[in-house]
C-alpha cells in the first residue's frame, strides 16, 4: 500500500511507500576556461562523482592534462531510488603528480530536477568573474521492475535490504601449496570485507566449507570483489588493508545480476592451483525495524503517563484543595527542567526537588529533565525505584559526604589502575574508548562509594507504577572536528526507555544504545554501558573545541565567518528555479578555502577528548521531501540541514557532548508536541547569568517556530534578580508556562524560611554567595566545604518555598486551561458531525505563536 502525506501534515508514525528504481545517466562533457591554481602551467583536470545513496565509492573521468578547456565526454551510470533524497556531488580537480591534487570546485546537485525520460543538460556558472564553467547532462528513465516497498517516518527511509551468502567450498578445493590470503569486499554494505587464510596442510580438505555473508541495499548498484594473493612470512595479514581489487588474482561481480532464485557460481583463479570456486546466493531479510522511526511517543512511555497520571491527579487535588477529582485530559502536565553547573547543579537539584516534595508538589511532576551535571543527580536518585516517596534529606546527607570528601582518591594509583583495566575491557568488547569514558570512571570515583553496575534502563524499575516521574537526559550530537556546534548540532535525548535523535524522529531502546545498527536492524549486540560512562558523555566539561569556547566567551563569530567558514553559494538558473517543485535543494557551489584556513579549520575544529558513539541512523537515508516534513523543520536550525550528504545518516559514528554548549538547559525534550507539558519548573543552574537560559531558548524557539512563552523583560526588571519569574503566552495556549528559578540570592539574606527573618547572629548564614568570580561554587571546582554545601542547599531550598504561591497559581491556570480546551474539543467534536458553528474558536496549532518583529520563521 502506498501512503502519502497531505497538506504538509506527517504521520507521527513510519508507514510504507511504493517507490521505483530509476536509471540515471550521467554525461560530462566538458568544462571551460578553467585556470587552476598553478600559475605556470594549465591544470590537469578531472571530475569526481560521489553520489552517497546509490554507490559508497566516488567515481572519476579520466585526467586532461595541461589544458583550460577540457572534454571528456565521458558516461556513467546508477541506480538511483525514487524516495530517496538524491543529491549528486560534482568535484573539480586539478592532478598534481609531485604533490596532493588541488581541490578547485563542487557542485550538488538535487537530481529531482531531472524529469523523467529527458534529457537535461546543465551549464553549472563555478566562477562568473572568470566565466568558468562545467557542462554535464542528465537522462533519468524507470527500469521496469515491481515496485519497492520502503519504510519511512517522513524524514527517514530505509529500503529493501538483501543478504548476500557467499560459500567457499573447502572440501572439493585442491589444497594450496603456500599460504594464500582470500579478500572479500563489498563496499558500502555493513560487513564492508572478509578476509581468510589457506594454510597448506594435508587436513585442508577436512576442513569445513566457509560461509561469510554481506548485508546491503538491495537495490544499490553494489558489486563483490574477491581477490587471493599470496602471505609471505615478513608479510603480516592481520594488519593488511590493501583492496581485495588491487590483488594480483581479483574479479568482481555486479550483485545486481544475482537474485534470490538463482545461484550464481564463479570461480577465482589460483596461481599454482585450479581456479577457487566460490557459490554466491542472494537472500531477503525481514522488513522489522528495531529502530523504531516516529515522532510520537514511544508504547512503554505512554502506559507510564497512564499510571503517573493518577498520581498527578490526586496531588493536585490536595495541592489545589479541589472538590472533584480530575480524569483524562483534564490533568495537566508539569515538568522539571534542570540546568547544567557541574556540582553545583548537582547539589541544587536535590535541594530544589526536596522543597518540592515538602510543598506536596513533587507528586505534581510528571517529567525531569536534565543536562550536564544535573543528571548526576538524576541517575543516583534513580538507584531507587521509589525515591519520590521517601523522605529526601537522606539523598542530600549522601551526596553531602561526596561533595566536601577531597578528590585527590580519584587520581590515586590504585585508581588509575582501576581506570585502565575498565578501559582496556570496553577496548577487548570491540568499543572505541575516549576521554568520556575516563571521564565517566572519575565521576564514578568522586561522586559514588565503590563501583555502580546500574544501566539506564534499571530506572524502568522506578517507572513500573507511575510511582516517579519519568527522567529525560539531554545530550548533543555535533561534527567532530570539522564544523563549530554553532554550525551543526542535534538534539539527542536519553530516557530509561528510548534514546533517540528528536530531528529524524529515530530511537533505539536504551538496552541497545552502543550496539551496532545496519539500515535500521540490530547487527551486533552490544552491553549497555553502566551509567557512569552515561554521566561522563552528559557531562563532559572538557569537549569543547576552540571555536566553540571562542563563541562562548566573546560572543563573536565575525572571524568565524569570514575567515575559517565553508564558502557555499546557490547558483542556479531561471529555468531550473522554474521547474523545481519545493521540496528540491538548491544547486550550490562549494569553493574550497585555501590552505591555511584548512589548517586553522581543522586546529579550531577538533574536538581532541570527545567520544565516538556507534551511529544507529546507518545506512538509513533521507525522504525525498524531508525538508519540508514539519516535524523535521521543528529541529532542524542550521544551513547544513540542507545538505542531505553532510547529515548524520551518512555519518560514521555519532559524536554525542554535553548540550550545555548551545544552551545549557534541557527544554527540547519538553517540547515535544506529543509530550503536551503545560508547566516547566526551571531551575537554572548558571552562575551571573540568571536570565541568559530563558532568552536563549525563547529566541531558539521562536526561529523554529516551537511554542513557548517570550521572554519581555524591561531593562530596569533586568537589572534586580528575581528568585522567580513567570513567563505566560497568553496568546498561545499551547506554549507552557514557565516558573524560572535562577540561582540568585535575594530575600534570603534576611530571612531563613519564608516570612521568618534572621536575628542578628543569623546573619552570616545568609551569606551565600552564588555570584562574582570568587564564589565557591565555580564550574570546575567539584569540592566544597560543609558550609558552603549547606548554605547553598538552604538558599534553593528557600527559594521554591518562598515562591510556592506563584506554584500553586501556575497549577491552577494549567488546570483551567485543561478544563477549557477539552471542553472546546468535545463541544468541536460534537458539532463538526451536526452544524458548523462559525463562531466557534479555530484549535491552536503547535506553529500558531506570533513572531516578533524582525525575525523570520
Amino acid at each position: 500500500m502506498s501512503c502519502s502525506r497531505m497538506n504538509n501534515v506527517s504521520p507521527s508514525t513510519s508507514y510504507q511507500e511504493e517507490a521505483s528504481i530509476y536509471e540515471l545517466s550521467i554525461r560530462v562533457i566538458e568544462a571551460r576556461n578553467i585556470h587552476g591554481t598553478d600559475v605556470v602551467t594549465n591544470p590537469d583536470c578531472y571530475v569526481r562523482l560521489w553520489l552517497p545513496t546509490a554507490l559508497k565509492e566516488k567515481k572519476k573521468t579520466r585526467t586532461v592534462w595541461n589544458s583550460t578547456n577540457p572534454v571528456w565526454d565521458e558516461t556513467f551510470h546508477f541506480r538511483v531510488h525514487s524516495r530517496v533524497k538524491n543529491i549528486l556531488e560534482l568535484s573539480l580537480h586539478d592532478e598534481d603528480l609531485g604533490t596532493g591534487d588541488d581541490h578547485l570546485y563542487t557542485v550538488s546537485y538535487d537530481l529531482g530536477n531531472i524529469p523523467l525520460e529527458k534529457t537535461v543538460e546543465e551549464s553549472f556558472s563555478l566562477n562568473k568573474e572568470l566565466d568558468e564553467d562545467l557542462h554535464v547532462e542528465f537522462h533519468m528513465e524507470i527500469i521496469p521492475e515491481t515496485p519497492k516497498k520502503i519504510t519511512t517516518n517522513g524524514v527517514l527511509v530505509r529500503p529493501e535490504m538483501a543478504a548476500l551468502e557467499v560459500k567457499v567450498d573447502k572440501l572439493r578445493m585442491e589444497p594450496f601449496k603456500k599460504k594464500t590470503e582470500l579478500a572479500l569486499t563489498v563496499k558500502g554494505s555493513y560487513e564492508d570485507s572478509y578476509r581468510t587464510v589457506f594454510i597448506p596442510s594435508s587436513t585442508t580438505r577436512s576442513n569445513s566449507n566457509e560461509t561469510f555473508v554481506f548485508h546491503y541495499p538491495k537495490d544499490w548498484e553494489a558489486e563483490l570483489t574477491a581477490g587471493l594473493r599470496r602471505v609471505y612470512p615478513s608479510l603480516d595479514v592481520t594488519f593488511s588493508n590493501e583492496p581485495a581489487n588491487e590483488f594480483s588474482n581479483s574479479t568482481t561481480v555486479p550483485l545486481t545480476l544475482i537474485s534470490p532464485e538463482n545461484e550464481v557460481k564463479i570461480q577465482l583463479p589460483a596461481m599454482e592451483v585450479k581456479p577457487l570456486e566460490m557459490q554466491l546466493k542472494l537472500k531477503e531479510c525481514p522488513d522489522n525495524l528495531d529502530v523504531r522511526l516516529g515522532f510520537n511517543l514511544c508504547d512503554k512511555e505512554k502506559e507510564f503517563l497512564q499510571k503517573r497520571q493518577k498520581v498527578v491527579a490526586a496531588a493536585l487535588k490536595k495541592v489545589l484543595q479541589l472538590k472533584g477529582d480530575l480524569v483524562g485530559e483534564e490533568v495537566p502536565v508539569v515538568a522539571v527542567m534542570a540546568t547544567g553547573g557541574g556540582a553545583r547543579a548537582m547539589s541544587s537539584l536535590y535541594s530544589h526537588l526536596s522543597g518540592l516534595q515538602k510543598l506536596g508538589f513533587l507528586d505534581c511532576v510528571t517529567y525531569i529533565a536534565g543536562a550536564s551535571g544535573s543528571t548526576w543527580t538524576m541517575s543516583k536518585l534513580y538507584e531507587d525505584s521509589n525515591w519520590s516517596q521517601k523522605n529526601l534529606s537522606e539523598s542530600m546527607r549522601k551526596a553531602k559526604k561526596h561533595v566536601t570528601k577531597k578528590k585527590t582518591g580519584a587520581f590515586s594509583m590504585q585508581r588509575l589502575n582501576y581506570y585502565r583495566k575498565e578501559l582496556q575491557q570496553i577496548a577487548q568488547e570491540g568499543q572505541k574508548t575516549s576521554f568520556t569514558d575516563l571521564w565517566g570512571l572519575m565521576i564514578e570515583s568522586m561522586f559514588h562509594t565503590g563501583r555502580d553496575e546500574s544501566k539506564l534502563s534499571d530506572e524502568q524499575v522506578a517507572l513500573n507504577k507511575g510511582q516517579n516521574p519519568l527522567p529525560i537526559y539531554l545530550a548533543m550530537n555535533v561534527k567532530q572536528d570539522d564544523m563549530s556546534t554553532l554550525d551543526f548540532k542535534e538534539w539527542c535525548e536519553f530516557s530509561p526507555y528510548e534514546v533517540g535523535l528528536l530531528k529524524y524522529g529515530a530511537y533505539i531502546r536504551t538496552e541497545d544504545f552502543g550496539s551496532e545498527f545496519y539500515m535500521g536492524r540490530l547487527m551486533k549486540r552490544r552491553k549497555e554501558p553502566r551509567i557512569c560512562y552515561l554521566q561522563g558523555l552528559w557531562g563532559n566539561v572538557f569537549s569543547l573545541n576552540l571555536v566553540d569556547t571562542w563563541c562562548l566567551t566573546t560572543n563573536l563569530d565575525t572571524f568565524w565567518d569570514q575567515w575559517v567558514k565553508d564558502r557555499i553559494k546557490d547558483i542556479d538558473k531561471e529555468d531550473i528555479r522554474l521547474r523545481r517543485e519545493s521540496a528540491h535543494m538548491k544547486t550550490s557551489l562549494f569553493t574550497p578555502s585555501s590552505t591555511f584556513s584548512k589548517i586553522l579549520k581543522g586546529v579550531l575544529t577538533k574536538r581532541p577528548i570527545d567520544g565516538e558513539q556507534q551511529n544507529f541512523l546507518r545506512g538509513l537515508h533521507l525522504h525525498k521531501d524531508y525538508i519540508q516534513n514539519p516535524d523535521f523543520s521543528t529541529w532542524k536550525d542550521t544551513h547544513v540541514d540542507a545538505f542531505p550528504n553532510q547529515l548524520t545518516t551518512l555519518a560514521e559514528n555519532l559524536c554525542l557532548v554535553d548540550a550545555g554548549y548551545f544552551i545549557n538547559a534541557s527544554f527540547p525534550p519538553l517540547l515535544r508536541p506529543d509530550r503536551k507539558v503545560d508547566i516547566i519548573l526551571s531551575f537554572d543552574y548558571t552562575l551571573d547569568t540568571p536570565l541568559l537560559v530563558m532568552d536563549q531558548t525563547c529566541t531558539y524557539c521562536t526561529m523554529q517556530g516551537i511554542g513557548f512563552p517570550k521572554v519581555s523583560l524591561s531593562e530596569e526588571e533586568r537589572k534586580k534578580h528575581k528568585e522567580c519569574y513567570i513567563f505566560i503566552d497568553h496568546d498561545n495556549p499551547n506554549a507552557p508556562i514557565v516558573l524560572h528559578f535562577p540561582l540568585v540570592n535575594d530575600t534570603f539574606r534576611k530571612y531563613k524560611a519564608p516570612g521568618v527573618p534572621r536575628s542578628p547572629e543569623e546573619m552570616s548564614e545568609g551569606d551565600v554567595d552564588v555570584s562574582g568570580l570568587l564564589s565557591p561554587y565555580f564550574l570546575t571546582n567539584f569540592t566544597y566545604s560543609e558550609r558552603d554545601f549547606d548554605g547553598l542547599m538552604k538558599l534553593t531550598d528557600y527559594n521554591v518555598q518562598n515562591n510556592s504561591q506563584l506554584i500553586v497559581d501556575a497549577l491552577r491556570m494549567a488546570v483551567e486551561r485543561r478544563k477549557t480546551r477539552n471542553l472546546l474539543s468535545q463541544m468541536y467534536q460534537t458539532r463538526k458531525h451536526s452544524v458548523i458553528d462559525p463562531l466557534l474558536p479555530e484549535q491552536p496549532t503547535k506553529n500558531s505563536m506570533p513572531l516578533p518583529k524582525g525575525l523570520k520563521k
